[in-house]
């Protein structure tokens, strides 16, 4: 059976994680469970992480992506000049946090130890039957269509994640996205969803022909969205801040809400040492941005003037007008009469001819 994920009506996260940490520390046996101690009003799963037990793991993440960040070479551009560097630190920031939310919800999702989540090797074929049942039914027909992962397939899709819930026999495949802002009315959102869509209808026959026979009856695609804006379930896009319900594991969204304002905070700062040394603004505190920057240590803009005296400029302006005859092709006096006009050819760009 193939759906979107829209089971749970308004997804909303566990409120006050951090302040019923501190009430209830003691915790039952297993793995993130509740203590039975704890007021039922604020279960909503039957596990729980919270940030002080993973945030030596989630600051290595972020370790590791600002390493990546800075460690890029920007290609010379012309154009931007020694503001490259700025505008490839700003690529390099979109591309490396999705991989850090990728790795984030891994590591968050060991707190249910009925979940296993796939990284790895998921490309998944676009069966040449699933694309065109995706794109001629209504998607809601077609729940409990499943079809042969060695089929003829048109391409592949690769999911971010696949998340599985081997006790339910449920799969999600999941596509993470930094911010669903820049897709806006573009046809590239819904094509997105056809290929998942698509791979959905294969993803049980793959499982277990290349997962130890892992079996599942119900795959639920969803698109979510790192800047949790509003979200519509029924059309498979989840806001970040309701990941607890995919995962069922209370505080997850809480987690990554602090991880992506930890990362921000370090990107804001590697950023803004990158401009200071683009403008050429000097900071004695900062090893990296000393006397042997490459850059002008002065490089300001004369918003007062030109600072030249005003002899100077009077003298530059009189040898100026001097030369505005000359400028214009005349030398002393220009003849009246207008030159005859001069004919030339104007006809679509032709290659140029060999002699």
């Amino acid at each position: 059976m193939i759906t979107f994920t829209s089971m749970i009506p308004n997804g909303e996260v566990l409120r006050s994680t951090v302040a019923a940490a501190s009430m209830f520390s003691h915790r039952a046996f297993g793995i993130g469970a509740y203590s039975s101690g704890e007021p039922s009003a604020l279960r909503r799963h039957p596990h729980i992480v919270r940030f002080a037990e993973v945030e030596a793991d989630l600051d290595l993440l972020i370790d590791r992506a600002i390493a990546a960040i800075a460690d890029g070479e920007p290609i010379e551009d012309e154009i931007l000049g020694h503001y490259v560097h700025i505008a490839s630190l700003v690529r390099a920031v979109s591309f490396r946090e999705g991989k850090l939310l990728e790795q984030a919800v891994e590591r968050l999702s060991k707190a249910n130890p009925n979940i296993t989540v796939l990284t790895q090797s998921l490309k998944l074929p676009l069966v040449k039957a699933a694309l065109e049942a995706v794109a001629g039914n209504d998607w809601s027909s077609l729940d409990s269509v499943k079809l042969d992962c060695e089929a003829p397939a048109k391409g592949s899709y690769t999911p971010d994640l696949i998340v599985v819930n081997r006790t339910k026999h449920l799969a999600y495949i999941l596509d993470l996205k930094r911010s669903l802002a820049s897709y806006g009315d573009t046809s590239r959102l819904e094509e997105l969803k056809m290929k998942m869509m698509a791979s959905a209808m294969v993803l049980p026959d793959w499982l277990y022909k290349n997962h130890k026979r892992l079996m599942i009856d119900t795959v639920e695609v969803a698109i979510v969205d790192g800047a949790s804006r509003p979200s519509d379930h029924a059309t498979g896009i989840w806001a970040l801040s309701e990941i607890d319900d995919l995962l069922e594991i209370d505080g997850v969204a809480a987690c990554m809400a602090e991880l992506r304002m930890r990362f921000g905070r370090r990107v804001q700062q590697l950023l803004e040492a990158e401009a200071r040394k683009a403008l050429g603004v000097l900071d004695a505190d900062d090893p990296d941005t000393g006397t042997n920057s490459s850059f002008p240590a002065n490089a300001m803009i004369a918003l007062n003037g030109s600072g030249l005296s005003f002899e100077e400029e009077q003298t530059i302006t009189a040898r100026n007008d001097d030369n505005v005859d000359d400028d214009l092709g005349c030398f002393g006096e220009c003849p009246d009469d207008e030159p005859e006009p001069v004919r030339i050819r104007v006809g679509f760009a032709r290659r140029s001819r060999q002699n």
